[in-house]
């Protein structure tokens, strides 16, 4: 029983590091990596996509739907870490780090609120994958993922959770206690210049 993470596809405010707004789209790059992870998700056998709804995800999450003939619903709760005001401004000139910030920015999300919508998130897809006959592909952010491996899953001694999640990366995880990992942040099906710009912000 598996439930399959995917980060969406790179876009340009990821390749030039700024803080998205909700309706940024995917770039040209990010499209070929939403139908590069498709191909692969296509060959295993997924029963459901759920997605956030915003546009960077969603897309990803359609292009899956296209290559598994699966429909595609979205939850609110798989949306990035909402910033607020710092939204549409450069990462690297802020001079602090907002992805790690505790406070909630102005119009924005604390990260004591972020990690509460994390733990139902994950206690919704835990529910979800227990109604379908195969594994369920949930298609979101960056921070979202990294907060799941941080305090939902169990990962094997030794192994570190990455610093970062790799656009249109796969991790899998057990749908069962404890939540082992089985992969993770695999970018394999990213051939031919398909992986992302270097330095691209994950997260925001």
């Amino acid at each position: 029983m598996s439930i399959f993470l995917i980060r969406h596809g790179e876009t340009a405010l990821n390749a030039a590091r700024v803080m998205q707004p909700a309706a940024t789209p995917l770039s040209p790059l990010g499209l070929r990596q939403a139908s590069a992870v498709a191909r692969r998700l296509a060959r295993l056998g997924p029963a459901a996509i759920v997605s956030s709804a915003l546009p960077r995800a969603l897309r990803t999450a359609e292009a899956i739907g296209a290559a598994t003939g699966l429909p595609v619903a979205t939850s609110a709760l798989l949306q990035e870490r909402n910033f607020g005001d710092l939204r549409g401004l450069p990462y690297d000139t802020l001079g602090f780090d907002p992805l790690a910030m505790d406070a909630a920015p102005a119009g924005g999300e604390s990260a004591a609120a972020f990690a509460r919508r994390v733990g139902d998130a994950f206690e919704m897809l835990v529910a979800l994958r227990a109604t379908l006959p195969g594994p369920l592909v949930v298609v979101t952010h960056g921070l979202l993922i990294r907060a799941i491996l941080d305090t939902q899953v169990r990962l094997e001694a030794g192994v570190d959770r990455p610093a970062r999640i790799a656009n249109a990366s796969l991790t899998i995880v057990a749908a069962q206690p404890p939540h082992a990992v089985a992969l993770l942040d695999c970018t394999t099906h990213l051939g031919g210049g398909a992986h992302e710009t270097a330095h691209s912000l994950s997260g925001g």
